[in-house]
């Protein structure tokens, strides 16, 4: 059985937070954004087709918000 990481451990609880509430993404920090979209970078999903998707869906929102927040408006 494979042991948990602390990273494992604060991927989990930035995703539950993600995944808990719609507004919850808009109140994640510029520095909680990076750092989730680090950890999920180092984690390998391709042994699951669902969650590499899912995944890379979580990738795409966290630049689109990191380009908000960097740029200090919306995309439109």
């Amino acid at each position: 059985m494979a042991d948990i990481t602390p990273e494992d451990r604060e991927r989990v609880k930035l995703l539950t937070l993600l995944s808990s509430s719609k507004h919850e993404f808009d109140k994640l920090s510029l520095e909680q954004l990076a750092r989730l979209q680090e950890l999920l970078e180092k984690k390998d999903y391709s042994h699951d087709k669902k969650a590499n998707k899912t995944k890379i869906k979580f990738l795409k929102k966290i630049n689109v918000r990191i380009y908000e927040l960097t740029e200090g408006k919306g995309i439109w």
